[in-house]
């Protein structure tokens, strides 16, 4: 980002024009400053509007687009983006595009590798969140794959705890990386079949346990139809083994009657009804090439393959309604469709614009001044994720403003 002879404005004045451009909404003014307007390392502030902030993420976008057949123009791009119209990056591309005073990734969502069964193998996944977390991205894995408590380790303690406390770790690792104005996001899954899953249920019951994570179980199409029967089901470790260590056996709906009193006392664990998302998600026909799903990111949305991450980026509806209000009003599907293309272009654009992000991120790492050993999970990181973001390409267009589409179209929903 060129900032010679850029306006710079001191924290009173940009809040005066954020208050104007948002006709005095205080809220939306104080969220633009304080998580997506650029400011220097002084801390005065480069851009005072969304309006300043459409025009870098232009600029930036075309220059991915010029290296492509038949760009789009930047002023072109740039009305795509002006008042939030029709086109809107979410938070990490606002925030991160463009931006040489952060060097934070641009991806919203991630999921990495289960943990191994191994303090070692915890102690990378842990550290892998953490570090994800430092550059603004939420984070998804399964612990499946950690032993059921009792289990015999070949360490001092002689049996494992099993994943309750890790659980505690993980959370708290998540709650302590700060993420200037934000909380980090975290969730854990696990395998309906675990040992331990009723200890997963009802974890947090007590309030104050694993308040920096959502959880979630992944259900299976087996168990769904035991609890449908009244039957007994066979909980193993590992889970996917075909000749598992520990084997045991709990009444399907009894356990689906502790998620229920669980979800209302808690609002967990969430559901996953995993044999269905495996069916239904595209990129799991290339599980072999490592594009299986593993977990989902925070909010549950999305399903993804280890070290593999989404850039989103939203459609806002109701610039597509014409006539709104009235018993005339109808919904443009032809511009919706000509719109979401165009997006789903840009969408394509931002896995650019996130490699040369996560180039600065490698960069960084390579000049910090503590020894290899002590960057090495760190650095292994970002070049799985830049593997898996050039391999996959993956991209997450998605829509806002749907209640008050259908509102303005005089909708009953």
């Amino acid at each position: 980002m060129d900032t010679a002879g850029a306006k710079m404005y001191s924290y009173d004045t940009a809040y005066q024009k954020c208050l104007e451009y948002f006709k005095g909404d205080e809220l939306a003014a104080s969220v633009f400053l304080g998580k997506y307007a650029i400011q220097n390392e002084k801390g005065d502030y480069l851009e005072a509007t969304p309006d300043e902030m459409h025009s870098r993420l232009a600029k930036e976008f075309y220059k991915v687009e010029s290296t492509y057949p038949n760009p789009m123009e930047e002023s072109e791009i740039y009305e795509l983006f002006k008042e939030f119209k029709y086109i809107v990056p979410q938070g990490s591309p606002m925030s991160g595009i463009g931006n040489d005073y952060k060097i934070q990734s641009l991806s919203n969502c991630f999921v990495i590798e289960a943990p191994y069964d191994s303090y070692g193998g915890i102690l990378k996944t842990d550290q892998e969140q953490a570090q994800i977390m430092k550059r603004r991205g939420g984070v998804g894995f399964d612990i499946s794959s950690i032993r059921p408590k009792g289990l015999n380790t070949s360490n001092a303690a002689k049996t494992t705890d099993g994943i309750e406390v890790f659980m505690d770790r993980f959370s708290n690792s998540c709650r302590e990386v700060a993420q200037g104005g934000r909380r980090g996001a975290l969730m854990l899954t696990i395998d309906v079949r675990h040992p331990q899953i009723r200890d997963f249920i009802k974890i947090k019951r007590d309030l104050t346990r694993v308040t920096g994570a959502n959880i979630s179980i992944k259900l299976t199409d087996k168990f769904m139809k035991a609890v449908q029967g009244g039957e007994q089901f066979q909980l193993q470790w590992p889970v996917d083994s075909k000749n598992p260590k520990v084997i045991a056996e709990d009444n399907a709906k009894e356990l689906w009657h502790e998620i229920i009193e669980s979800a209302h006392a808690s609002a967990e664990p969430g559901l996953l009804f995993w044999d269905t998302a495996k069916r239904m998600t595209p990129s799991d026909i290339y599980e072999k090439e490592g594009f299986g799903s593993t977990s989902t990111n925070p909010c549950g949305e999305i399903i993804l393959s280890p070290y593999d991450s989404c850039r989103l980026m939203l459609i806002n509806l109701t610039s597509f309604v014409k006539d709104p209000w009235s018993s005339t009003s109808t919904f443009d599907y032809g511009h919706f469709a000509q719109i979401v293309q165009k997006a789903q272009r840009l969408m394509d654009d931002m896995i650019d614009l996130e490699v040369d992000q996560i180039n600065k991120i490698i960069e960084k790492i390579k000049l910090d001044p503590e020894p290899d050993d002590v960057k090495a999970i760190e650095l292994n990181l970002w070049e799985n994720i830049k593997k898996a973001a050039i391999n996959g390409r993956r991209t997450g267009l998605g829509i806002t403003g749907l209640g008050d589409t259908l509102a303005m179209l005089n909708t009953r929903y």
